[in-house]
This record gives structure tokens, C-alpha cells and sequence, in this order.
């Protein structure tokens, strides 16, 4: 299956590989403190990503309820698209 053109930026992104999973949240219960310090380790990996803003355009675009995406957590992504919407 060929990956539609806008979408050739996430071959490139920093969160590929087998780190990935600390992008989301796990099947089991996470404490504050554990999700905290897993976002945290995220958005650094997405602090040095060639295709960071592409990656929150798209999560942006498509309203990607989780995960960390261009260096936002949910909450995040919802203040801002509340703050353009307002």
C-alpha cells in the first residue's frame, strides 16, 4: 500500500522505531507521575524531530484524540485548536 504524499514526513520522524510506545499511553493504569516523566521523555524526542510541525499539523488536522504528537499531549492539542477556533 503506497503512503499518500503528505504523509511522507513520518518516514522521517524522530518516534519511529522501537521507543515509540512512551508516545502513548500503556493498557494498564499510569500514574500521574509515571505519565508525566513518559510525556516528558517523549516531547524531548520530539524536541529534536525534523518533521515536528508537519507531525502537529496532521494530529491537529485529523484530531488525534491520543498520544504525544509534534511535541503536544492531548490537552494540549485541544487548548490550541480552541485557542485558533476562538
Amino acid at each position: 500500500m503506497a503512503q499518500r504524499a503528505e504523509e511522507l514526513w513520518q518516514l522521517k520522524a524522530a518516534c519511529r522505531g522501537p521507543h515509540s510506545a512512551i508516545f502513548f499511553p500503556p493498557a494498564q493504569f499510569e500514574r500521574k507521575e509515571e505519565k508525566e516523566a513518559r510525556e516528558a521523555r517523549a516531547k524531548a524526542i520530539c524536541a529534536t524531530c525534523p518533521v515536528r510541525e508537519p507531525c502537529l499539523e496532521y494530529a491537529l488536522r485529523i484530531r488525534e484524540p491520543h498520544g504525544i504528537w509534534g511535541g503536544l499531549n492531548e490537552l494540549e492539542r485541544k487548548q490550541l485548536l480552541a485557542r485558533h477556533a476562538g
